[in-house]
């Protein structure tokens, strides 16, 4: 039985990445994304399958409801892969809290959403794995509403595994460090091909394998705890960042 996934963010990134891997092993997928365009374009790279899109923002109610029915045409869902993320700076201290709130909000509600859709069509054994970061664990100046959102899913991924265990749904966490996606453009500038990232990171001590990962290389792990060989992991954030944390 050909099996179905559901992939938010996935224009771009790990998101896309993801998208590619599963369709290759097989599975159908479901692409949520707000670039309507860039779905288009992923759509037509994958092989032959019962795929669908669905553009929208992914914490807002119409969107769930355009996810739904498509869900229903389905009939079954076996795994969630939210790579959704949103990453803006803001001043803890100054900046009004609305603007400090809405990537926070965004990820939180978002990550809630999805994970409620996908229980309701899941059998016993689903799988649900939210894409975090290394933030949810570590500061950074400027980044503290994107640290505490990702903080905020380590622990739904905990608690929702709990929940859910009595049916073996599976939930848990990724937690890349530096890869190379458009998210590693800030304010038009490249950070992974920066003299700083250069100096501390490929130069330096902090990265043990000297360079950033790759969208492929976190849709990997994704495919792994979707697959029969991680039927005993749950509750987990699964760090997957070259040795950065590991360091001091």
């Amino acid at each position: 039985m050909t099996q179905n996934v559901l992939i938010s963010g996935a224009s771009s990134g790990i998101g896309r990445a993801t998208a590619l891997r599963f369709a290759r092993e097989g599975w159908n997928v479901g692409l949520v994304a707000r670039r309507e365009a860039l779905l288009n374009r992923l759509l037509a790279e994958l092989p032959p399958g019962d795929h669908f899109i669905c553009a929208g923002d992914y914490a807002q109610a119409d969107t769930a409801q355009r996810l739904e029915s498509a869900l229903q045409y389905w009939g079954r869902l076996d795994a969630l892969v939210n790579c959704a993320g949103v990453f803006q700076t803001a001043d803890l201290m100054t900046d009004p809290l609305e603007e400090w709130r809405a990537s926070f909000d965004t990820m939180v509600n978002g990550a809630l959403r999805l994970s409620r859709l996908a229980v309701a069509f899941m059998t016993d054994g689903g799988r649900i794995i939210h894409i975090t970061s290394i933030h949810g664990e570590r500061a950074e100046r400027g980044a503290s509403a994107y640290s505490m959102a990702k903080a905020a899913i380590n622990q739904l991924c905990r608690a929702l595994a709990l929940e859910l265990a009595e049916r073996e749904i599976l939930v848990n966490a990724i937690a890349p460090g530096f890869v190379d996606t458009p998210m590693s453009v800030v304010n038009g500038v490249n950070e992974l091909e920066s003299e700083w990232f250069r100096r501390n990171y490929v130069e330096g001590h902090h990265l043990p394998l000297r360079r950033a990962g790759r969208p492929e290389e976190i849709a990997g792990v994704a495919y792994f705890l979707a697959g029969p060989d991680a039927t005993y992991i749950t509750g987990q954030v699964i760090v997957v960042d070259g040795g950065l944390t590991v360091t001091f």
